[in-house]
């Protein structure tokens, strides 16, 4: 009894005085994310919000700039997510297994208001931007995600790529590309299982961001979240995620968009 009553209080004791982040890494799951993005208002603001966190191991932040984050946990890297020798060169790169891979690349450039707007140029420039990267960068990272545990893949997709969802029209080019990486995301859903009955992918809505895209259509009467908040609701979506989840894609209240 005596020596079980010593050793509670050691044990006490040193989780109260010695354990340093490091210490607490040693003795817990910890976890890799890459991050695409990552110099955009949401990506980086993604990665300092991951960097709080004492279970996160690296973060892995990918953009075209390959601009540098003041953090340590934070390890920057150059992408172009169009290019597929590029995007091929960066994973054989990484040499580790990623727990979460989040993408938050996309623009919005004066979207149609009436069909008469449309032009094939803007529509390929949309897909070029919004779709084709997250399919890209599938094809060359989910290879790098464990097979024996829960991993995440994750795409910031939009409300307005809701077929369902859609009452005012317009938009054309913007919708359809966000409505096609919808899709790929369920496909990659599907496909992913297969090789991890523990994998699950999704699409994410993370509000209107004061950013960016954003910034040509705000409107004076109404808030807009600011990027940090917007990565914070996003990160308990994100972990509050579960198998019966898998190819879904849910806004930043965590309710679910229909496609």
């Amino acid at each position: 009894m005596n020596k079980m009553i010593i050793y509670t209080i050691t044990i006490k004791y040193i989780d109260q005085s010695i354990l340093s982040r490091a210490n607490l890494r040693i003795i817990m799951k910890t976890i890799n994310i890459a991050i695409f993005g990552s110099s955009g208002a949401i990506g980086k603001a993604l990665c300092l919000e991951y960097s709080k966190y004492e279970n996160v191991n690296k973060i892995f932040a990918f953009s075209r700039t390959g601009e540098r984050l003041n953090n340590k946990l934070v390890i920057s890297r150059n992408v172009d997510y169009t290019n597929e020798e590029s995007l091929k060169i960066e994973a054989q790169s990484l040499n580790c297994k990623l727990d979460v891979i989040l993408i938050t690349v996309g623009a919005l450039d004066n979207p149609e208001k009436s069909i008469k707007d449309f032009s094939a140029n803007k529509f390929i420039d949309m897909f070029n931007v919004n779709t084709i990267p997250t399919a890209l960068i599938a094809k060359y990272f989910l290879p790098l995600l464990y097979r024996d545990r829960v991993t995440k893949f994750a795409s910031l997709s939009a409300r307005v790529g809701s077929i369902e969802d859609n009452q005012l029209g317009g938009w054309y080019s913007y919708r359809a590309s966000k409505s096609a990486l919808n899709m790929i995301l369920k496909g990659l859903s599907i496909e992913q299982k297969r090789l991890n009955p523990e994998s699950i992918i999704f699409g994410l809505h993370p509000g209107t961001v004061d950013s960016k895209l954003s910034q040509p259509f705000q409107k004076n009467n109404k808030e807009y979240f600011t990027p940090e908040f917007s990565a914070q609701k996003l990160r308990e979506v994100i972990e509050s995620k579960s198998i019966n989840d898998n190819g879904k894609i849910f806004a930043w209240d965590n309710k679910v968009i229909p496609y």
